[in-house]
């Protein structure tokens, strides 16, 4: 199944995706949809998809958790060693935007490295503490596109990577939900980021070092997970920052992130 949230009447609006339709359902996003139980095959009105404005998937989650230095090919190119554990940081939900909204660039003079990182991200469905790997498993709704487009100067004004993680406006996650019985546990599927046509990173799921489940058995022994987080799984090599010279988004310039079977998300660079 594929669920979606819409901008719809003034309002956002969780959907089922039927093809080229959109039937809605009685949840404000796809968070709402999963947090209350509302019946996910219920008939409803239907808009048509590509008419549709995409909102990010799930408009107000509880946590938006980040892995870091979670790729192979990642961890080789920037010269790292393998974590013993996932590496944890957050984003605010300020920080989303839909599938296909403009990046707001930062307004400040000093933040000009501004990076792509294509990402893998789980959507939690049910409540999780001090999960096995079965019970993790269970837990995950679905999976989605994401992009943690990261403000590099700031994060690297300290050891913490919080300050360039979560500038408004500026991490795009949709456009669907694809649930866990369409793509099971998110490993072996390609993921890539373009940008302006040109390919920048291409890998596969297949190459993180701790998996969907392991990230969600682990995370839910330091707090409990609810229906509507997202945990973004880490992005892949070829990241700008790596790069010689390195290569930084600007104005107008089209990111492009897509993940086989889960879908894209596409969004300009825009200054505010």
């Amino acid at each position: 199944m594929r669920l979606t949230t819409i901008r719809h009447e003034g309002r956002t609006q969780a959907a089922r995706v039927e093809g080229d339709l959109l039937v809605l359902l009685d949840g404000t996003d796809v968070g709402d949809i999963l947090r209350s139980g509302v019946d996910r095959h219920a008939d409803g009105p239907t808009v048509a998809a590509h008419d549709a404005q995409r909102a990010p998937l799930v408009t107000a989650p509880g946590k938006i958790v980040c892995v870091g230095v979670n790729y192979r090919d990642h961890i080789e190119e920037m010269g790292r060693e393998v974590p013993p554990a996932p590496t944890y940081f957050a984003k605010f939900r300020e920080a989303l935007i839909g599938a296909h909204d403009d990046i707001t660039l930062p307004a400040v003079e000093t933040s000009t490295h501004i990076d792509w990182e294509a990402e893998l991200a789980i959507v939690i469905g049910s409540a999780v503490r001090h999960a096995s790997a079965s019970d993790a498993m269970a837990a995950i709704a679905g999976f989605t596109v994401l992009n943690d487009v990261s403000v590099r100067d700031y994060q690297r004004r300290t050891t913490q990577f919080l300050a360039g993680k979560t500038f408004e406006g500026m991490t795009p996650v949709g456009p669907d939900l694809v649930t866990t019985d369409v793509v099971g546990d998110g490993s072996g599927l390609a993921i890539s980021a373009s940008v302006d046509g040109e390919l920048k990173q291409s890998s596969n799921t297949s190459e993180l070092v701790f998996n969907a489940i392991d990230i969600v058995a682990d995370l839910s022994t330091i707090i409990t997970l609810e229906p509507g987080d997202i945990i973004a799984t880490g992005t892949p090599g070829g990241v700008g920052a790596a790069r010689n010279p390195p290569e930084w988004l600007a104005d107008g310039m089209v990111l492009r992130t897509e993940i086989a079977e889960l879908g894209a998300c596409n969004n300009t660079c825009r200054l505010p």
